[in-house]
């Protein structure tokens, strides 16, 4: 068949396969769902769970509804895409791409053609069939195939949120995707590597696979910052999930707000782990042993527990693997059984109606509140940080007196409201939380940028899935955080998930690699022990770096945004923190158009972005204003400067501009 009767007939295809979506969803929305719930909660569940299905069948135009083809050996053939699709007679148009049908599309090589004779990868613009190309696992002699259509696919601008990636999965991210929801698996990724898209993609079938399960126990995308979520929201949607709930851990850890930083050394101390320790040992420390009887009054006389037996029932109690406000639930009714055997002893017959109107009544309630009083986890942290004697109780042994004073105000607040917590005092006090009550877990977190976090923080995410598993996102080389955990060893304990996997992701497919090179030069001194990335991109022409004199840098920077601005796709300006003002004014100054990151547009194609916000973003073009002041300021903030300038300069897809007037840090300065 020529080739042009083959594009009409995979464009027929697509528009039978775009009118098969169509009627499911249209046969979705006739559905009755007063009808079919048998009324009550199922019938709610039921039209919540029909309102769902029909807003996953939305068809978007502007998205390619397949990308794939696959032909077996025995004649079968299989579409790919983003959800599945099927005709009027019920049979596939369109297979997702999570389904395990679909696994040969992105793992079949000649090598182990699992099956597939042909592959076929679809070109599409907004949308509409443009191109198609053949790649025959049955031929040894057809030379190997270097595919335009994924290439141009992994390189196409990206202007606004960041895309789903399900046409370019690679053989090495496919197994990470499809992972067992059983499995911890943490992922060392350089840049471009797409670690953060297998994450959310890692998501996105778990949600497929196990649907029923995920829906009732939940899964959770957690981000550096607000701006990192607004790049990513649109991934899951795009791929028909919109089950999972996407967080900051400030957001995370929200029983406080948080309202202030504090000086590098105090928040390096409040992400130790031992921290963990002085918070139980605040909590337990509450509980006090009884040195008299207790004694209650229930016809038809007066029972007496002796202090001995009362000892013994704490000591138990503390004994048991539970928080601490289960095991004051189990004293009530501990000291109810008691009173109850003596009534037996006595010759008469109580029920157990009889022990549950002791456990309530007013004397055992004022013996619990006075020997097991109930604690709030806000005035707990509280109390530690703001009374250096409480302190010094809870930490005796585990921290030094230096550490005691270190982590204790300096001007203790009249009260909680008006204390100014920090991020980590928010993690302290979910830590106490969940000494108090155990944190509900999820079925699954998704966790990016996980090298940043402190031992404390990772707690706190780990308890978000105790009984499910984790996605760890990360490179070691991008830790910026004075208090970052040394390794995904340690990570993964912290984590609660000693047992997890750590898999490297070293091929860059997103950064070219002039580019990568250059980031690269630092990594001897930011992370020697680490693989240097690979690019599988090699643009010439993609770095250009400029010195300039001081009284030309303001000049030379316009230039250079303007530059940048004459191809397609999105340009980041990342500047010095304490320049982001300046910029801005110069730009007004200059013309030009421009947001901040923390603003939500997509009609503006020039984003300005301080140096501490890049992390986790991507930019098709990037401008670099001042690397040694980045560094310098990072630096001075306890950070680790050339991590986060090696950070700011693996943000671009196609092109990097850096412009200084200062000497650029010695390892690029060749």
């Amino acid at each position: 068949m020529p080739p042009d009767e083959t594009l009409q007939a995979e464009q027929r295809h697509l528009a039978h396969a775009r009118a098969d979506l169509g009627r499911m969803r249209e046969h979705t929305l006739s559905l009755d769902g007063d009808k079919g719930g048998g009324g009550g909660l199922s019938t709610e569940y039921l039209k919540l769970a029909l309102a769902r299905r029909a807003q996953a069948l939305i068809d978007d135009p502007t998205t390619p509804l397949f990308f794939g083809r696959i032909d077996g050996f025995t004649g079968e053939r299989h579409y790919i895409g983003r959800r599945h699709v099927r005709d009027a007679a019920g049979d596939p148009a369109v297979i997702d791409w999570r389904a395990e049908l679909s696994r040969s599309f992105y793992r079949a090589s000649r090598a182990d053609p699992q099956g597939v004779r042909m592959r076929r990868r679809f070109g599409f613009d907004r949308g509409q069939l443009t191109a198609y190309e053949d790649e025959h696992l049955d031929d040894a002699a057809e030379p190997e195939l270097r595919s335009a259509i994924l290439t141009a696919e992994i390189e196409r601008p990206r202007v606004g949120p960041m895309r789903d990636i399900v046409a370019t999965i690679q053989p090495e991210q496919d197994a990470l995707v499809r992972a067992d929801i059983g499995s911890t698996v943490c992922v060392q990724g350089a840049p471009g590597t797409g670690k953060t898209a297998v994450g959310l993609h890692r998501a996105a079938y778990l949600l497929y696979a196990y649907r029923d399960r995920l829906r009732r126990s939940g899964v959770l995308v957690i981000g550096p910052n607000t701006s990192f979520l607004r790049y990513i929201g649109d991934v899951l949607p795009a791929l028909g999930e919109i089950d999972a709930t996407q967080v900051t851990l400030e957001q995370l850890c929200a029983r406080v707000p948080v309202r202030a930083g504090e000086p590098v050394p105090t928040a390096l101390l409040k992400g130790d782990p031992r921290l963990a320790d002085v918070v139980a040992r605040a909590a337990w420390s509450q509980v006090r042993t009884p040195v008299e009887d207790f004694v209650v009054a229930r016809a038809p006389g007066r029972w007496r527990v002796p202090r001995q037996e009362l000892a013994e029932m704490f000591d138990e109690l503390r004994g048991r693997d539970v928080r601490y406000a289960a095991a004051r639930a189990m004293l009530a009714q501990r000291l109810a059984h008691a009173v109850l055997v003596r009534m037996e002893d006595a010759g008469h017959s109580p029920d157990d109606r009889v022990q549950d109107a002791v456990a309530r009544s007013a004397p055992v309630k004022a013996f619990v509140a006075a020997h097991w009083p109930a604690l709030d986890p806000v005035k707990l942290v509280f109390g530690l940080l703001s009374d250096r004697d409480r302190l010094a109780a809870a930490a005796a042994g585990i921290l030094t007196e230096a550490e005691q004073a270190t982590l204790a105000w300096p001007k203790p607040p009249r009260g909680p409201a008006s204390a100014r917590w920090s991020l980590a005092d928010a993690v302290l006090v979910d830590e106490a939380a969940d000494v108090l009550n155990r944190t509900p877990s999820l079925g699954h977190v998704v966790l990016d940028e996980a090298q940043d976090l402190s031992p404390m923080q990772l707690r706190a995410v780990g308890r978000r899935c105790s009984t499910g598993s984790a996605t760890l996102l990360g490179d070691l080389a991008q830790a910026t955080t004075p208090w970052a955990v040394r390794s995904w060893t340690e990570a993964l304990d912290q984590l609660g998930k000693p047992e997890g996997s750590v898999a490297a992701l070293t091929l860059g497919y997103r950064v070219p690699g002039q580019v990568l090179d250059f980031a690269s030069r630092l990594l001897p001194l930011i992370a020697p022990g680490l693989t240097p990335p690979t690019a599988v991109r090699v643009d010439a022409g993609s770095l250009l770096v400029t010195r300039t004199s001081t009284a030309e840098r303001s000049p030379a920077l316009v230039s250079a945004v303007r530059a940048a601005l004459t191809a397609e796709g999105l340009v980041g300006l990342v500047v010095p923190d304490t320049e982001v003002d300046r910029t801005c004014s110069l730009l007004d100054q200059a013309g030009l158009s421009y947001v901040r990151v923390e603003e939500s547009r997509d009609d503006v194609r020039l984003v300005v972005v301080p140096a501490a916000m890049v992390k986790g973003l991507e930019f098709d073009h990037v401008v670099v204003l001042e690397p040694a002041a980045i560094v310098a300021d990072e630096t001075a903030a306890g950070g680790h400067g050339l991590r986060r300038l090696y950070v700011v300069l693996t943000r671009a897809v196609s092109s990097l501009r850096v412009v200084h007037s200062a000497p650029l840090p010695a390892p690029l300065s060749r």
